[in-house]
């Protein structure tokens, strides 16, 4: 537990701190820390040593430098910065948003905001070496997060890819990734039951997965199906880089893995030899995607995965100055481009959505990743309807295209 001393009163508080990050640093900043910072974000590294437990991330104006903080440096940090270095920080427990505010003349305010929590349990205890009673909290970790891969289980193409080490502890650099991993493991596993109603006994559920890219999700979804759940599984990964196709090629080589294969091609005219029951894209980008939805639709696809990223076809469209298709109304959602450019990908993703619709499959848009961690967090999930009543024309005359004037790959 990490031990720091509050601003308000003499209580030791001892707290599970999952993050915490400083900004708007003073102007003596560098005089105090050595170095210009601009912003502080330490957050808690499970896959560190027991004394080396934080991970600290330093950004200047044009560097970032990192460093391990053990428990008692987090708990130093944090008393003798928070509010004073840095005019604002804010604290992530198991239970709680703690927010430290400096106005102009070094007046510190702390904010609370409680979080959900499993368990939280405050005890009151006699404690020596600070002298009378203090407020102890110890607060759970929460119940551990029921992963369909889990940490300590060493897998074989996650040590070899280099997310986890032999003994199975994730490299704190690609936390990130194990995390995604396993939050796309969580959607294919929800269209597994859909897709095998669809399938005869002792088929294999073939997969196409295109923009793999280093098919961290490829072989993610084939340990899933040949490991975890027994299914027998046929999977192509597809993109267009060779070096990177290679290098999957030899992973599955070399972990010798069958129904496995990657291929070098373009989305947009592949043909592939058996119709897949599942098409997945992660993040490919632009038209990619509607190339890949198209296929799916084409082939039809029991169930559809489809992370969408870097919408520009319709963006470049709406950029032209005079289109006097868009409603005086809608204008001011073009004026600035930041704006310009998320309503583009809302867009896109909504005729995407709509063309699915108008092609026979129940769609639904969810949260992939939270936005903490990527903006490209939605994921598109489809299945084909049994009953299919749809003539799989693209002609969709959706409205709000014609409306903006605008006609994306997916309608073409």
């Amino acid at each position: 537990m990490t031990v720091w001393k509050c601003f308000d009163n003499d209580d030791i508080f001892i707290y599970m701190i999952y993050s915490v990050s400083f900004s708007k640093p003073i102007a003596a900043v560098e005089e105090i820390l050595g170095k210009p910072y601009k912003k502080i974000k330490i957050r808690l590294d499970t896959a560190s040593s027991l004394e080396s437990k934080y991970f600290c991330e330093m950004f200047t104006e044009k560097q970032v430098f990192h460093r391990k903080m053990t428990e008692a440096e987090v708990a130093g940090f944090i008393e003798n910065h928070a509010g004073i270095t840095f005019k604002n920080a804010v604290l992530r427990t198991s239970d709680k948003e703690i927010t430290y505010l400096a106005n102009k003349k070094g007046k510190i305010t702390k904010l609370e905001r409680p979080l959900k929590t499993e368990s939280v349990q405050p005890n009151v205890l006699k404690n020596e070496k600070f002298g009378g009673t203090v407020t102890e909290r110890l607060l759970s970790a929460g119940k551990k997060k029921n992963y369909l891969i889990q940490e300590g289980n060493p897998v074989p193409f996650l040590v070899l890819t280099g997310v986890m080490t032999a003994e199975g502890k994730v490299i704190s650099s690609k936390y990130d990734k194990f995390r995604q991993i396993n939050r796309f493991l969580e959607f294919v596993n929800d269209v597994i039951p859909e897709v095998m109603k669809l399938k005869a006994d002792g088929e294999p559920v073939r997969i196409a997965d295109f923009g793999c890219g280093k098919s961290y999700l490829t072989f993610a979804v084939h340990y899933l199906l040949s490991e975890i759940k027994k299914i027998p599984c046929e999977i192509e990964g597809l993109d267009l880089k060779k070096e990177v196709i290679d290098y999957c090629n030899k992973i599955a080589e070399d972990l010798k893995l069958e129904g496995i294969r990657f291929s070098t091609g373009d989305i947009s005219d592949y043909s592939g030899d058996k119709a897949p029951d599942i098409v997945i894209t992660l993040h490919a980008c632009d038209t990619a995607t509607d190339f890949a939805l198209k296929y799916a639709v084409s082939k039809k696809a029991k169930a559809i995965l489809s992370v969408p990223c870097c919408q520009h076809e319709v963006n470049t469209q709406l950029q032209k100055k005079e289109n006097p298709v868009i409603d005086e109304a809608m204008k001011p959602l073009l004026k600035w481009g930041i704006i310009r450019e998320k309503f583009s990908s809302l867009v896109t993703d909504v005729l995407r959505g709509e063309y699915l619709e108008k092609n026979g499959y129940s769609v639904q848009m969810l949260e992939f990743i939270d936005m903490e961690h990527t903006p490209k967090n939605i994921l598109i999930r489809a299945f084909r309807k049994v009953s299919d009543s749809s003539n799989n024309s693209t002609e969709t005359g959706n409205i709000l295209a014609e409306s903006l004037g605008v006609k994306p790959e997916i309608l073409k």
